[in-house]
């Protein structure tokens, strides 16, 4: 197994998806442009918040992704006038032609976007993107941000899942045969990398985004060869130089010697597998890594990879390790770990008491878990299906509400409680203790004082009225940034080296009660008392009164 990174290249960035354009939208959002053009709404200014309701994955955090690509998104944002015709077509033959060619002006450089930090541990109601601007430009980019958004927090946030899970243990993403398509698959990648996984088989990804690109071979290559006859070429040169040596006759000669250490009949172990990890070890001396599960771990391919390892190691190479892709993982793992060991005693070849032991095979979260109770002797995992395709929860559900227009306060109500906006502009701030955790997250209204450091403030639940207390911080930390203004991106933009850094630094200041699996602690999203007020004022102004007869 070996990267094929080149270390030195500056980190590149993907240029816009040639896909995420204006019409990367739902037709109504260019129906209400068209109402609101109508009714005459062309100079209204509005607020919109981007956020989620609940956090995946039934645990007690997100992780924020996607906003390099929500920027570039905005900085592009145009009409070509191809786009302006295929509007034409699909809307009804009575929109007047000043529409269209409104359109044509459109861009986001009167947009003004607020965001927390990318990479940044976040929580349910707040606002991830604080839109600001012309009405009709913010109701237009609604769809594209919230596809933006939503699959890279929710893969940022599984993969982080994963991290927790397997500790220091190497994690690989190898999802891209199973990802939703090929935008989904890059997208998982890049994500994945973000949220905390050491790698990817992704070769595109690799290239566009620098992640460290990981393979080793598939049962395929493994079952193309049926004997050791079929072998063509089979000397290598030692690693210091010289002539080449016969290597099919060293791997024979070394199977022949540690066969009986695995407590296997010679008879029993796959020639045609030790053909293909021969030629496997003369392509990859220096990256040679197995997949021994294709006829029988115990009889066979642990046997038949020592073999090949021992002869590499005459030679001056390393072999790397094994991949199981079947079977129990857990014991598997162990008497691997065990065989690796005893020829490491033996033959006095310390390395390979550390060779690595990858498992793949449907892997989820839940499976890491349950071998981290077992007890196994496995060093990285590779992860598919479950990672990419965020099969245990498919979506994060984020949302988009307008909540201020024209500098006055919006609230959408609803009989679910949970779907009651919190309405007008609105800054966000996260509370620390003396401990270093993060308390509590705080929403307040734009024109109220940021709380202070060791000044006592009044945290309220923004609708249970009996739930309060008041939080003496230690340290205060604004969570929303100016990105966007006057057409520009306002600050450097992080790499992902810089936002998946960000990511295991966050997730170091919440507690372990809410980051744990099983019936995490909820963390607690307030609102400041002024703001509590407005909000149920408002909630009153709006909601119908009920006549009883």
């Amino acid at each position: 197994m070996s990267a094929i990174v080149n270390s030195d290249v500056i980190e590149r960035k993907m240029g816009q998806n040639s896909i995420i354009q204006p019409l990367l939208t739902d037709l109504y959002q260019i129906t209400m442009a068209y109402a609101y053009w109508k009714s005459g709404k062309i100079e209204c200014q509005a607020v919109f918040d981007l956020f989620f309701r609940k956090s995946p994955f039934c645990g007690e955090f997100t992780i924020f992704a996607g906003l390099e690509e929500c920027l570039k998104f905005i900085e592009k944002f145009s009409y070509s006038e191809s786009d302006i015709e295929y509007i034409r077509q699909i809307l009804p033959k009575t929109i007047e032609d000043e529409f269209f060619q409104y359109l044509g002006t459109l861009t986001a450089k009167d947009i003004s976007v607020y965001a927390i930090n990318e990479g940044t541990v976040v929580f349910p109601r707040v606002p991830l993107l604080r839109i600001e601007g012309p009405l009709i430009v913010a109701q237009l980019l609604e769809t594209t941000l919230l596809t933006l958004v939503n699959y890279a927090s929710l893969m940022a946030t599984n993969a982080a899942r994963y991290r927790m899970a397997a500790g220091n243990l190497k994690l690989f993403e190898f999802g891209l045969r199973r990802a939703q398509g090929p935008d989904g698959g890059l997208s998982a990648s890049k994500y994945a990398y973000i949220g905390g996984f050491d790698g990817t088989s992704n070769v595109l990804a690799g290239k566009l985004f620098n992640i460290p690109v990981k393979g080793t071979h598939a049962h395929a290559y493994i079952t193309s060869f049926n004997s050791i006859g079929e072998l063509n070429h089979h000397f290598i040169s030692a690693k210091g130089g010289g002539e080449p040596q016969n290597f099919l006759k060293m791997s024979l000669t070394w199977r022949e010697k540690i066969y009986d250490i695995f407590n296997v009949v010679l008879s029993e172990v796959n020639d045609g597998e030790l053909a293909a990890f021969i030629s496997f070890a003369v392509a990859f001396p220096d990256g040679f890594m197995a997949l021994i599960d294709t006829y029988d771990v115990k009889k066979s391919g642990l046997v038949n990879f020592c073999a090949v390892a021992l002869a590499l190691n005459d030679l001056g190479y390393r072999a790397l390790g094994v991949r199981l892709d079947s079977g129990d993982l857990a014991y598997l793992s162990l008497v691997a770990r065990d065989y690796f060991k005893k020829i490491a005693v033996k033959y006095d070849v310390p390395h390979f008491a550390e060779l690595m032991v990858m498992a793949s095979n449907d892997i989820n979260e839940e499976t890491i878990l349950s071998l981290n109770d077992q007890g196994h002797s496995i060093d990285s995992f590779g992860i598919g299906t479950h990672l990419v395709t965020c099969q245990k929860q498919p979506a994060l559900g984020c949302v988009y509400k307008m909540v201020e227009i024209n500098q006055h306060p919006r609230i959408k109500l609803s009989h679910d409680v949970e779907k009651v906006t919190i309405p007008g502009k609105k800054n966000a701030y996260r509370l620390y203790s003396e401990t270093g955790f993060a308390l509590i997250d705080l929403l307040q209204r734009s024109v109220e004082e940021p709380p202070k450091i060791n000044e006592k403030v009044l945290c309220r639940h923004p609708f249970q009225e009996s739930k309060r207390a008041f939080v003496i911080p230690s340290r205060v930390e604004s969570l929303l940034n100016l990105y966007w203004h006057n057409g520009v991106i306002t600050q450097p933009l992080p790499n992902l080296q810089q936002i998946r850094e960000n990511v295991m630094n966050c997730l170091k200041i919440l507690r372990p009660d809410i980051k744990r699996t099983l019936n995490p602690t909820p963390y607690k999203v307030s609102v400041s008392d002024t703001l509590y007020q407005f909000l149920h004022r408002l909630w009153l102004e709006n909601a119908p009164i009920g006549e009883l007869s």
